[in-house]
């Protein structure tokens, strides 16, 4: 899944529109809710080397808020790493480079949307 594509499914699937609250950081969107301003979903591109691969090459990512009980889980699965720039205890970067399958991304967005909304907005 690529930035495009994933910035237009969130769009549809959430009626949530990307945020670029950095200048100094126009790549970062940040996708929050409507009625309580939270966040769920933060893509940014980083060079690799901030997730501890041995490359400085620019690579998108994808943060979202997890259950702490499924953390240490994921983190063993490829292009699952230690949160950049968050909670590394709530929350997790998605390596958007094809080494997770669609369906686990949309599945984790669909857990971090759930996490951040209101108590009386969940599903």
């Amino acid at each position: 899944m690529d930035r495009k594509w994933l910035i237009q499914f969130i769009t549809e699937q959430y009626n949530a529109y990307e945020e670029n609250p950095w200048k100094k950081y126009p790549n970062y969107a940040v996708f929050r809710h409507k009625n309580n301003q939270k966040w769920f979903a933060l893509i940014m591109d980083i060079p690799k080397s901030k997730l501890g691969l041995p490359s400085h090459e620019m690579i998108d990512v994808l943060n979202v808020k997890c259950d702490p009980l499924l953390i240490s889980t994921l983190r063993n699965e490829k292009g699952v790493y230690p949160a950049y720039h968050m909670n590394k205890e709530n929350w997790v970067t998605l390596a958007l480079d094809g080494s997770i399958k669609d369906d686990q991304l949309k599945w984790l967005l669909d857990q971090s949307f759930e996490l951040t909304a209101s108590k009386n907005k969940k599903k």
